[in-house]
């Protein structure tokens, strides 16, 4: 069975939404091909990011009518026993080369971790995704070679793929994400319980 995940490197939802569709999968033993497509809450984030406190300004007009929504995702994380430490994050980077890092990973078979580590890297550690090195360390410490990682990352080929990608997306009508489709056949929106993460999975059998 073929799960497609679109996901943003930069959403909390979707680290929990990828967290629970993985808690959702160890009830079957079925094959499942689980692909992650790259989506940009932020197609327009210059190159090398911004300053988060800046960004959610920006997006929110002050701190304080943003801590709500952090704070209902931090406790929604924690249920999966993942510690969000936002005040750690200091940019809101591009998550180009992220997307890319995690194509690179479907190819070697380490893609489940990768993305893991992606998002610990950022809402755990708050390091900057969007950093090259950042994400060179990751690829490399799940056994993808440095020079192979530093030719996907300077491939315009594959900034385009990005690009286009997300386009693709935007044309199917998603506009947030964890955005989920099950074998094609059913679409379901959103950091979704485990419990509908399964039903999804056995109506679309």
């Amino acid at each position: 069975m073929k799960i497609q995940i679109f996901i943003d490197t930069v959403c909390g939802w979707c680290f929990i939404g990828s967290q629970r569709l993985h808690l959702a999968l160890q009830k079957f033993n079925h094959n499942f091909e689980i692909i992650y497509v790259p989506f940009q809450l932020n197609p327009t984030m210059p190159e090398d990011g911004m300053n988060r406190e800046e960004y959610i300004i920006g997006k929110f007009n002050n701190m304080e009518n943003a801590k709500p929504m952090y704070d209902s995702m931090a406790s929604e994380a924690k249920k999966e026993n993942l510690e969000f430490n936002l005040s750690n994050i200091k940019k809101t980077p591009n998550t180009v080369l992220s997307h890319i890092l995690i194509d690179v990973a479907r190819k070697h078979q380490v893609q489940k971790e990768t993305v893991f580590n992606i998002f610990s890297n950022y809402f755990i550690q708050g390091l900057d995704i969007g950093d090259k090195n950042n994400l060179i360390k990751i690829g490399t410490n799940h056994g993808i070679k440095q020079e192979e990682l530093n030719k996907e990352f300077d491939s315009e080929e594959n900034i385009e793929k990005m690009n286009k990608m997300d386009k693709i997306g935007r044309q199917m009508g998603i506009t947030g994400v964890p955005f989920y489709v099950f074998n094609e056949k059913i679409l379901l929106s959103g950091a979704q319980s485990v419990e509908m993460l399964e039903k999804a999975i056995e109506d679309s059998k």
